[in-house]
């Protein structure tokens, strides 16, 4: 029988349509044509504005606050699954909900369980997110999840910089495995950090493990919220005699008061991608895009091909 190639179409949520848009311009097609429509109650209605019957279609949204984000997304598969698409894929470059993974205390609600579970229950065929809070996330889906690493961008930045004596470290053990598989490329020592939290977003006290006198340190996190731990972190690091602290985090979230807490401290340079659209008052923060990276898994998912090999680690 004669293999049928389904066509491909891209729409992007309205809280990533910058994302859609670069994703499409690397892939040479055109961003598809949808409507939301909000009511005075505050409800709103997800409409594709041409036909996705037969299609792969590619849906792209972070699901960061407000909730209204993760709600449009679902609306959106529901929508291309009514509208007979043959496979619907949600391209996710931030996941939002993913501190919630487990019950860390009695009577506490799995968010991330709920939400890949609503994903599943819209009709997702197949997920494609980058850097989550926890690899075990991926468990939660009945589908595949194509799980990226920002660290093929960060990478040949942090190369580009050419800095002597240089150190890669943690600001808080949860992040050891992702700073070590950073140290073990680069082929430079692991430093930690080990915090004590007041409560959430409040920590009491943290102490540097390793030696960051005269090094240059590269801080390794995947999100930077309201920027306590890593401006505390990279403070910290200064006061034992690091020459200067940079810090990359894959999704700038960026609650206030984030980004006078990075301008104030002394981080030489604050790195993100743009899973996230950021719009704070940073000067110290770099930009770096992740749409060809996505473009790139969205081009070999269709083909049929490995995406294990832009992986520079995991």
């Amino acid at each position: 029988m004669q293999s049928i190639v389904h066509p491909i179409k891209i729409f992007a949520g309205t809280a990533s349509r910058y994302m859609g848009e670069e994703i499409c311009k690397d892939l040479g097609v055109e961003l598809g044509k949808m409507n939301v429509q909000h009511f005075a109650d505050g409800e709103f209605e997800v409409s594709f504005e041409e036909t996705v019957r037969g299609c792969e279609v590619y849906l792209v949204q972070s699901t960061f606050p407000t909730s209204d984000n993760l709600m449009e997304l679902l609306l959106m598969i529901d929508a291309a699954k009514r509208a007979s698409a043959h496979s619907v894929i949600a391209v996710i470059p931030y996941f939002g909900w993913a501190r919630q993974d487990r019950k860390d205390k009695p009577r506490v609600s799995i968010a991330a369980k709920l939400v890949a579970d609503l994903l599943m229950a819209a009709g997702v065929n197949r997920v494609i997110t980058m850097d989550l809070h926890a690899d075990q996330i991926q468990g939660f889906f009945n589908v595949p999840v194509d799980h990226l690493y920002a660290s093929s961008v960060f990478i040949p930045y942090i190369e580009s910089l050419k800095l002597d004596n240089m150190v890669v470290a943690t600001p808080d053990v949860g992040g050891a495995k992702r700073a070590n598989s950073y140290a073990k490329y680069l082929n430079v020592p692991l430093v930690l950090c080990h915090k004590q939290r007041a409560k959430a977003n409040v920590v009491a006290s943290m102490t540097v493990i390793g030696d960051v006198k005269d090094k240059n340190v590269i801080l390794i996190d995947d999100m930077v919220d309201t920027a306590g731990t890593i401006t505390k972190a990279a403070d910290l690091m200064l006061s034992e005699g690091a020459k200067s602290v940079r810090a990359l985090a894959s999704h700038a979230i960026m609650s206030d008061p984030a980004s006078e807490r990075v301008n104030e401290c002394g981080l030489t340079e604050m790195i993100f991608t743009n899973s996230i659209p950021f719009h704070g008052d940073c000067k110290k923060a770099t930009i770096i895009s992740v749409a060809h990276l996505i473009a790139d898994t969205i081009r070999r998912v269709h083909n049929n091909q490995s995406i294990s090999q832009q992986y520079l680690f995991k």
